[in-house]
């Protein structure tokens, strides 16, 4: 976890209190050592932060302290916590991680009113195991896509048929159901749109691919209306 993320959790922990909370809490709550939470909360008070309190009796901030609150109306507060829910449901491990820590700081700055809204948002994603965001797949190809990676991969077409391919990743989209991935394929020298179900096995070559104008991202949106599946 980074510093200012376990900084901003402690304070999230600390706010709203009415009585002190131990340190031996807070490492328990952050998952960090004793001595991590000794010198946060001290790093805390140095820079300013009123919390009140000292080792081996418990931690509080001052009474009135608190965080200037983020301006979301309900609507706009409701979206970003039903998006997130999706996030974590169909966005694969890593942006699901993502999706809830954001959530927490952003709770973490709320009127208490507005925090308790959220938690009454009736439209959820539920999680299930065994679906492909659960595979590592997602995951896999999003980190190509960031990195430029050539992928080879094993696919499957409608029929069963496998073949070899090397792709240029450029996107994946989400059709409420079914993930595509578009990427430049070396095979049929031209854009493809593959469904990660389909894919047997992938591998990254080992070869970072070029920026080229002429098979990038902006060059895949203006064809993927006029091109059939891998």
């Amino acid at each position: 976890m980074r510093r200012a993320d376990r900084l901003f959790l402690l304070i999230h922990a600390l706010r709203g209190r009415r009585s002190a909370i131990t340190a031996q809490q807070l490492a328990q709550t952050l998952q960090v050592s004793l001595r991590t939470v000794y010198r946060d909360v001290a790093d805390l008070q140095l820079s300013g932060v009123p919390i009140e309190g000292e080792a081996g009796v418990g931690y509080m901030l001052r009474k009135g302290a608190d965080i200037p609150p983020l301006m979301f109306n309900e609507d706009e507060l409701e979206a970003l916590v039903v998006g997130t829910r999706f996030v974590r449901a169909f966005g694969g491990e890593r942006l699901g991680r993502g999706a809830t820590a954001a959530l927490l700081k952003i709770e973490a700055v709320l009127p208490d009113a507005l925090r308790e809204r959220s938690r009454r948002t009736r439209i959820f994603a539920p999680q299930v195991a065994g679906r492909i965001e659960n595979s590592g797949l997602i995951d896999a190809l999003h980190a190509a896509i960031e990195r430029r990676q050539v992928l080879r991969l094993d696919y499957r077409d409608g029929h069963g048929a496998v073949s070899a391919r090397e792709v240029e990743p450029l996107a994946l989209a989400f059709w409420g159901g079914t993930w595509t991935l578009g990427a430049w394929c070396r095979l049929r020298g031209d854009f493809r749109s593959f469904r990660p179900d389909r894919i047997a096995a992938h591998a990254p070559s080992g070869e970072i691919f070029a920026d080229d104008p002429a098979r990038n991202l902006d060059a895949y949106l203006r064809a993927v209306g006029t091109r059939s599946t891998g």
